[in-house]
């Protein structure tokens, strides 16, 4: 099914071991990857439920599109400065976009 499926989107789970500076990290990782070729949507949340628990959600125009942002600069420099500030290793998610539209 990956084949039909145009829009990808990615969920990425932080545990923050220093919250203020993991937040301070995937800010800045956000608005760098906004303009990422293929990105069509990027947004930093903070669990209302879990305290210290950020999730980035980005959306992919293509599967080419996110695995490139993967290797990309910007994906390789947040996780480095992600080192000794999370709780855990980070969970990841690929999503298909089934019903993902853009409402411009």
């Amino acid at each position: 099914m990956a084949d039909d499926v145009e829009t990808m989107i990615v969920t990425m789970e932080f545990d923050a071991a220093a919250p203020d500076s993991l937040l301070a990290v995937l800010a800045k990782y956000v608005v760098v990857a906004r303009g990422a070729d293929g990105c069509r949507n990027i947004d930093l949340c903070a669990s209302a439920t879990t305290p210290g628990r950020f999730v980035v959600i980005s959306k992919w125009a293509s599967p080419a599109a996110q695995r490139a942002h993967f290797d990309d600069t910007a994906m390789v420099e947040m996780a480095r400065a992600c080192e000794g500030i999370l709780e855990r290793p980070p969970r990841l998610d690929l999503l298909e976009g089934l019903s993902a539209h853009d409402l411009h």
